[in-house]
């Protein structure tokens, strides 16, 4: 069920962003918005439905049953104006307003418009009460027009690997803005913007579709756990911080440079002694499996290291301290879908998104630090030394988010949180 507390309840179910009256030129809240806003003023009628067609839209749905949420979409709402015709109303993901606990916001392709808009609908508005509103007639033809343009347009693999920044209405400078950061790996993997705390993703439905089918998260306790494990780094393997917390310490004891045969010895060295102080018994096959495959585990993260530092994930003599990343990138993240799905309150995404914040902060000195470390945890969790889509393209993120101008890791600073 979704869950809501008093002061979520308020009036702003649809967004309102006046026009200015002065003759400046709207700032609008992200790129899309600004091209629309652009297209609206200059008539270009074609060019705005071609865009919504590439990106898609959210329609307002009343959310009446939580039950009803694990049946598909919430019905669309339609309004019906004086002179007798029924609008049905879109918007696009930068001018969506503050999730509201009882209207939520479903996401569909011009195509899944076309199908699903009620019998008796005459007007699509897109963004009205913006700037960047535009009306369009629906009719047969025209709903057969925009199923010829979703077929031509739209990609799902166009709308990810991508930074996305909202400009207008985002957090000062702080903890919740720098937890936002923490999560801009998966934000630019899903082309999500990353910097609000609007969050509607992939609609209400999508959302709820996405943690359960890749988290196994299906009500509030669910995602309560699993925020909690993500946050105290508990589902990540603990012996992977074990291995590189053991050079870490050979590292502060004698410098730089550690023998990997030394980190090994080391490793074992720690296990046995912390088996031996717990009373955990060592003379059966399975602890000596388990030390020996931590024995190899660092055979695997310096060649890991060795391809980040060729790649320039690490500097030349750089070398990764911890993991961390991959369990608070996604915490930070998972702060979000939960918000979402309506199993987070926005009091607990919120606090969820400072306490990721302070992790990164104390594991890390900098965002490519962090960025690293999340790198390996994900290498580590999926790769298997194979150097496949698994790391290409979390490098590619890497490789996005330390260059493009308005990327979090250039405008947001990592130690001041």
């Amino acid at each position: 069920m979704h869950t809501a507390t008093e002061d979520e309840v308020h009036d702003e179910f649809f967004p309102i962003v006046p026009t200015p009256q002065d003759g400046t030129r709207w700032q609008a809240p992200a790129d899309l918005e600004q091209y629309l806003y652009r297209l609206a003023s200059t008539g270009d009628t074609l060019a705005y439905l071609r865009a919504v067609a590439i990106e898609g839209a959210y329609y307002p749905a009343r959310l009446e049953e939580p039950s009803a949420a694990d049946e598909g979409k919430q019905a669309m709402l339609t309004t019906d104006v004086p002179d007798g015709r029924t609008v049905a109303t879109v918007f696009t993901a930068g001018v969506l307003p503050r999730p509201h606990p009882y209207l939520v916001y479903e996401y569909a392709t011009l195509g899944e418009l076309a199908q699903i808009l009620p019998a008796g609908v005459d007007i699509l508005a897109v963004n009205p009460a913006t700037p960047c509103e535009q009306h369009f007639p629906v009719d047969d033809e025209e709903r057969d027009a925009w199923l010829d343009l979703h077929h031509e347009l739209f990609s799902s693999d166009e709308l990810m690997d991508r930074v996305v920044t909202r400009r207008t209405g985002v957090l000062p400078t702080g903890p919740l803005l720098h937890g936002l950061a923490c999560g801009a790996h998966l934000c630019f993997t899903n082309g999500d913007a990353w910097n609000t705390t609007y969050w509607h993703g992939m609609g209400y439905q999508g959302e709820r579709e996405r943690v359960s089918e890749s988290w196994d998260v299906h009500d509030r306790e669910d995602w309560l756990g699993i925020e909690q494990r993500l946050l105290e780094r508990e589902v990540s393997p603990w012996y992977w911080d074990f291995v590189l917390g053991a050079r870490a310490a050979l590292i502060d004891a004698q410098g730089a440079r550690v023998d990997p045969e030394q980190w090994r010895d080391c490793v074992e060295a720690t296990l046995r002694d912390q088996a031996a102080r717990t009373g955990t018994s060592t003379d059966d096959p399975e602890f000596d499996e388990f030390v020996a495959h931590l024995r190899s585990l660092v055979g695997k993260l310096l060649r890991y290291e060795s391809r980040f530092r060729a790649d320039g994930l690490l500097p030349p003599d750089g070398v990764v301290r911890s993991v961390a990343a991959w369990d608070i990138g996604r915490g930070s993240k998972m702060a979000r879908w939960g918000r979402g799905a309506r199993y987070a309150t926005e009091a607990e995404m919120y606090a969820a998104l400072e306490r990721a914040s302070g992790a990164a902060r104390a594991a890390y000195g900098s965002w490519e630090e962090f960025s690293a470390g999340y790198v390996l945890g994900r290498c580590l969790h999926f790769d298997e030394e194979e150097f496949g889509p698994w790391y290409t393209t979390v490098l590619d993120a890497h490789r996005a988010l330390t260059t493009t101008p308005d990327s979090p890791w250039l405008t947001v600073p990592f130690g001041t949180g």
